[in-house]
């Protein structure tokens, strides 16, 4: 009997032994792993920087000169049919100004931010694996959020309000409501459309071999406010 007991406890021992050395096993591949997912993470969004910042920038520089050019038009007509125009005009592409402001393109950020933090340590660069991924969940989901149903929805909206207002506010035929709306319409959606999703992929790709987190249809962030604004007037979204 008490030879069985110590061939028992001397088993257990034996398993125990062997778990733990698995379990360091995996420890020493995870923290191997580690530096290899930052450098590619890292140069993932060092792929997606140009792409992002010439949409962002491009956008703010039309808008911008859209503005100044309508404004000076205004002030200098003498036909009062062109100055409403063009002061609503200015007024909605100075919206789509402040909206690109308002509204920064993470992904043009993230690269930056990343190689900033430091890994000397392991203990910096487990967090800072932490941090890169991060910020590649929080560039695909800008990114989604760009082209989301909302914005067109929303678009729509304020923009058939900018063609109310041609149409009744400034007291023209049906006809000019239609054609301010679809011009704000086919800038909104050339907006949207033209914003990019390689963060998304990159996203949706660093899952798929790794699979460390979901894709980012089904992330749920926290509760989040975004302003947005586009020709014809400006969005308030909140985001769960």
């Amino acid at each position: 009997m008490l030879n069985g007991t110590i061939l028992g406890t001397l088993f257990f021992l034996f398993i125990l032994l062997i778990t733990i050395d698995h379990l360091d096993a995996q420890q020493v591949i995870q923290d191997s792993l580690t530096p290899i997912k930052i450098q590619n993470i890292q140069a993932m969004l060092e792929k997606g920087k140009p792409a992002a910042n010439n949409w962002w920038y491009g956008w703010l520089a039309g808008y911008s000169v859209a503005t100044i050019a309508q404004s000076a038009v205004a002030l200098s007509a003498n036909d009062r049919k062109t100055r409403q125009d063009m002061v609503l005009g200015a007024g909605t592409t100075f919206l789509g100004a402040a909206g690109q402001i308002l509204t920064p393109m993470v992904p043009g950020k993230a690269p930056g931010q990343l190689s900033e933090i430091p890994e000397r340590t392991d203990e910096e660069k487990a967090s800072k694996l932490k941090a890169a991924e991060e910020l590649l969940r929080t560039s695909a989901l800008r990114e989604e959020e760009g082209r989301s149903w909302q914005a067109h929805a929303i678009c729509g909206a304020v923009n058939l309000s900018s063609g109310l207002i041609t149409w009744l506010g400034f007291k023209r035929n049906v006809w000019a409501g239609v054609g301010n709306f679809a011009l704000n319409t086919a800038i909104s959606e050339a907006q949207i459309w033209s914003q990019p999703i390689r963060a998304r992929k990159d996203y949706q790709h660093y899952c798929s071999i790794y699979g460390t987190a979901p894709a980012p249809v089904s992330l749920k962030p926290e509760t989040r406010w975004f302003v947005n604004a586009y020709p014809g007037g400006i969005m308030l979204r909140r985001l769960f």
